[in-house]
């Protein structure tokens, strides 16, 4: 316990050190000129400014090393954002995946309840760790094929991937292009199945006037530097189900059956008064564990970081939009390339700009790529592309709706470039000018004369 007069030098010094942290910012992120082929232009990025570093400071200076106060308010204000009951703050987007699929097997949810070789839909277009957490808690992928136009799923499938073990749904919505939720939203009521919505890359997209991650029976989001808010890493499950809300508290918090918050003691009043399973009578209850859980908590100093960029979040979604717009406006007609397309009754907050190269282009994508690359324009594919291709999924028990044809035209033929917030116009108009100069006189670079085998798992 401080005195007044000690409380007054510590709120002195608080003030002193966050002026100079102010002062920092200005003279450590002041931006540079932009020099078209000579400054990098990445796919993505962190934009901030003083409040996060002031913000994050002053969490240091609290030292509350956990989950505290500033992560229970970026968990109400987030939540309020999605227009859901419930927000649980954790350390990634891959781990908010985990949870919420590991939370649909819990005996919560009753008949809902999955079991072990019980039927997920989902895409092989992707990123691994919306699929993985399927495999880890030993459940059945079914893949669908990519609509080429959204690159999310081909809706057309849906019905045909019902099988009589099929129980939920667990997608992305694809470079912040909402998935089409009329149809996935009625199979999942004609059929009974959970909904999972992958929104980690679609913070702020919405259908039908309506927040993407609100529809499901559970949202996932991420706040790792590349996403539309920053925690640095950090990530969130939204639910408005009190049931899985629970699970995947517990499932967070190591498996543990308390729901009392860090440094709590006794929030259901019954600590030593509780007799379950074959524990002794009145064991304390902040250790008894009702699920194999992990520990997945952010830290306040995350969500610190996170309280401050929320403030700037519609700006970074117009942001956003005004790029995607930019490119997609002045790419219009460009040949050998086909643009993305919004999913209908949407508003999507991109993540991206996708570009597929034409099947009767001159050349190849690796060679757009090269050149794109040589420029300082920073490209990524589209994630793990088919993710059956990929080694870790190789052998994996799945079903397979379709050929995959529009999946394997994605892992062959598209890529991205950003459209974050940080680009400047001059930096857009220079990705535009590259690639119209690429497409008028298009230049194949020289493969390596064979690609070098990996042979890591023969232990070479």
């Amino acid at each position: 316990m401080t005195s007044p007069i000690e409380d007054a030098e510590l709120d002195k010094l608080r003030d002193e050190i966050f002026e100079r942290v102010g002062r920092y910012h200005e003279l450590a992120f002041a931006p540079g000129e932009f020099v078209p082929g000579v400054t990098p232009i990445p796919v993505s990025g962190k934009v901030f400014d003083s409040e996060e570093l002031v913000g994050l400071t002053a969490a240091a200076l609290e030292f509350w090393l956990t989950t505290g106060r500033q992560a229970s308010e970026f968990e109400a204000r987030f939540a309020e954002r999605f227009d859901v009951r419930y927000s649980l703050l954790c350390n990634s987007g891959s781990s908010a995946n985990l949870l919420a699929a590991s939370a649909l097997s819990d005996p919560l949810l009753g008949d809902q309840a999955l079991k072990t070789g019980d039927e997920v839909i989902t895409v092989a277009g992707g990123f691994p760790t919306t699929v993985a957490p399927l495999l880890q808690n030993g459940f059945v992928p079914v893949f669908l094929d990519l609509d080429r136009r959204t690159l999310n799923l081909d809706p057309s499938l849906l019905e045909e991937a019902i099988g009589p073990r099929t129980r939920a749904v667990m997608l992305a919505h694809t470079l912040g292009n909402p998935f089409d939720l009329d149809a996935v939203g009625k199979l999942c009521d004609d059929h009974g199945l959970l909904l999972v919505e992958d929104t980690c890359d679609a913070v702020g997209a919405t259908y039908r006037g309506r927040p993407v991650g609100s529809w499901g029976d559970v949202a996932t989001v991420s706040f790792y530097p590349a996403h539309h808010l920053t925690m640095g890493e950090g990530g969130a499950v939204l639910t408005d189900r009190h049931d899985l809300k629970r699970a995947v508290e517990s499932l967070r918090d190591w498996g543990r059956d308390c729901w009392c918050a860090p440094g709590a003691d006794d929030t259901c009043g019954r600590r030593f008064g509780w007799q379950i399973g074959d524990l002794p009578p009145g064991y304390d209850h902040k250790y008894v564990y009702r699920r194999l859980g992990y520990n997945l908590k952010a830290t306040d100093m995350q969500a610190a970081v996170g309280v401050a960029q929320l403030g700037k979040l519609d700006r970074f979604i117009a942001a956003r939009r005004r790029a995607w717009s930019r490119l997609h406006d002045a790419l219009a007609g460009i040949p050998h390339l086909d643009l993305p397309q919004a999913t209908a009754h949407s508003e999507p907050s991109w993540f991206g700009f996708a570009l597929t190269v034409s099947d009767d282009a001159p050349f190849e994508r690796w060679d757009l790529v090269r050149h794109l690359e040589a420029r300082k324009i920073g490209t990524r594919l589209l994630f793990g592309g088919n993710l059956l291709r990929q080694p870790a999924f190789a052998d994996v028990p799945h079903r397979v709706i379709g050929d995959l044809r529009v999946t394997d035209r994605v892992a062959e033929r598209t890529f991205w470039v950003g459209c974050w917030p940080g680009l400047t116009d001059p930096m857009i108009d220079y990705i535009i000018e590259s690639l119209f100069a690429f497409v008028e006189t298009p230049v194949r670079f020289r493969r390596p004369a064979a690609l070098r085998r990996d042979t890591t798992e023969a232990g070479a």
